[in-house]
């Protein structure tokens, strides 16, 4: 029994000694492959109706990715509408003033009030000359007179309203009737701009990697329902130790190793900064001491590496 245990020891022992001995090493500039990342939501509620991509699918720009029911846009279109013919009728009215038939009505009062004025001035004329030859007081012909004066003014305050309302409105009254049909085709386009938030529409050439809900569920604005990264964005992401930062320089041009196909791909390090201590840390050891800053560095690919498949995430080493 303790010779089987002795040669398990010894296997593992073995096994530990080749490990070590291996030239693989993890080495201190060992990175990732990063994309830019994009993601697409809905400024307004409403329940997924169908989704026409997968996750791994690669889209264009402008291709539909999803449609999102909204059933509040059909009944605000409706008010938008209902406004918008409303407030184009007060500015009608406003601009042509009064109506045929308010024009009639305005017509018979001013004759009626002329023939109240044709009787005041008769009788106003046989009372004068009654007056005159001292049959009437002067009381009575007072009173006569005041009816011809209430006749006249009568007419002329009538004649004044047909005057006001055949021409157009005040300049005020068109003003604010041309203010609610501005502020009535403003929620049209309102409207108008959420019936387009039906289809989430693809932003930019990009890779689905996520769709976080399916058909049936509800959308919150602003919820990501597809996340994804452009492909021509891609760049590598190392983390480097203070005591190792100095051995780099933005601008300087360095190679990278893909360690499991050889390829070796040209980059420049376009900035290094440094990382908070809850950072994201590429790499794949602590192969530094605690004490140390860490920073990054990005690093866009110079070479044509059409020849190459790069995956989001995947290893890529610094050529020494």
């Amino acid at each position: 029994m303790k010779s089987i245990t002795n040669i398990g020891i010894l296997s593992i022992l073995m096994m530990s000694l080749i490990s070590c001995g291996n030239d693989n090493t993890i080495t201190d500039y060992r990175g990732k492959v990063k994309f830019e990342t994009i993601s697409v939501s809905s400024k307004l509620a409403g329940r997924v109706s169908k989704i026409y991509v997968e996750e791994g699918q690669t889209v264009k720009k402008g291709d539909t990715l999803a449609y999102i029911d909204i059933p509040e846009v059909n009944a605000k279109m409706m008010q938008a509408e209902g406004a918008i013919t409303s407030a184009q009728g007060q500015l009608n009215m406003a601009n042509k003033g009064a109506t045929a038939e308010q024009l009639n009505q305005i017509d018979g009062q001013i004759d009626a009030s002329r023939a109240q004025l044709n009787f005041a001035q008769e009788s106003y004329n046989r009372m004068q000359a009654m007056y005159k030859d001292s049959l009437i007081s002067l009381q009575q012909f007072d009173e006569v007179k005041m009816k011809l004066e209430i006749a006249k003014a009568q007419v002329s305050s009538l004649a004044a309203k047909r005057k006001e309302v055949s021409s157009s409105a005040r300049v005020e009254q068109i003003d604010q009737a041309k203010g609610q049909l501005d502020r009535a085709v403003g929620a049209k386009e309102e409207v108008l701009s959420a019936e387009n938030e039906k289809y989430l529409i693809a932003p930019a050439s990009m890779t689905i990697e996520t769709i976080s809900l399916q058909e049936g569920e509800l959308l919150t604005p602003g919820y990501a329902l597809f996340n994804g990264y452009e492909k021509g964005s891609m760049y590598f992401r190392f983390t480097v130790p203070e005591s190792k930062v100095y051995d780099f320089e933005v601008g300087k041009k360095i190679t990278l190793v893909n360690p499991y196909t050889k390829q070796e791909t040209s980059g420049e390090i376009s900035t290094i900064k440094q990382l908070a201590n809850y950072a994201d840390i590429t790499s794949t050891a602590p192969l530094y001491n605690l004490s140390e800053s860490i920073y990054e560095l990005k690093v866009v690919p110079i070479s044509n590496e059409a020849n190459q498949s790069y995956f989001l995430n995947a290893t890529i080493l610094i050529k020494q």
